[in-house]
């Protein structure tokens, strides 16, 4: 679909529509990755800096690794809307006779475990670039450590809008044992990260008062 090839102006209007897609998956992941590009921009700021030196190694390697998750979620974004399509035909399924009950029913099941897939790799995600934020925060230069703060804010609230993503779907889902192993990933995910976030974005704060 190529979603991030438009312009913020594009985007934004689409997004505004009523058209299906994008929608809060594809939104999230793209928060996730302003994020951690705002991360790798503290990166690139440190790069080069005699006060810094003895972590230069340490700052391209955390540049690498937050360069791939930023790429990563870009690339949800547009997979986020191609898994819905599947679920958006199958709500308007023929259900007048058992059989097509039947079908749509297993239609309906396949097409949301896989909406849950893309938001639950969204989260992986932006886990790691909550962690990532973390080295940064430590190593990075202090003259953009506010960019730490803002992009760990953005990671944390691409986390939390990822995981309603993940739980309107299990919602839908008659097979309650799969529903509540991917509630498990999601909330156990949240537990932890949301945590971490906080906390990095506390110690941004603090600098300043």
């Amino acid at each position: 679909m190529e979603l991030t090839k438009k312009s913020c102006e594009e985007f934004v209007d689409v997004l505004s529509s009523k058209e299906p897609v994008p929608g809060g998956g594809g939104a999230s992941a793209l928060v996730g990755a302003v994020g951690m590009a705002l991360g790798s921009m503290v990166g690139s700021l440190t790069l080069g800096k005699k006060k810094y030196a003895d972590v230069q190694d340490d700052i391209v390697s955390l540049m690498s690794r937050a360069n791939c998750v930023q790429k990563e979620l870009l690339v949800f974004v547009d997979k986020d809307a191609e898994v819905f399509e599947p679920l958006s035909r199958a709500y308007g399924l023929p259900r007048d006779t058992e059989e097509q009950k039947t079908e749509k029913a297993k239609v309906m099941e396949r097409a949301l475990r896989e909406c849950c897939e893309v938001p639950l790799s969204i989260m992986e995600k932006c886990c790691e670039a909550i962690r990532l934020h973390k080295e940064f925060l430590a190593k990075g230069t202090a003259v953009a450590i506010s960019d730490v703060g803002c992009g760990v804010a953005c990671c944390k609230a691409a986390l939390q809008a990822a995981s309603l993503n993940v739980f309107i779907n299990t919602k839908s889902m008659k097979d309650r044992e799969y529903a509540d192993v991917v509630n498990n990933r999601a909330n156990t995910m949240l537990d932890t990260y949301i945590k971490l976030a906080d906390e990095i974005y506390i110690n941004v704060a603090n600098r300043f008062n």
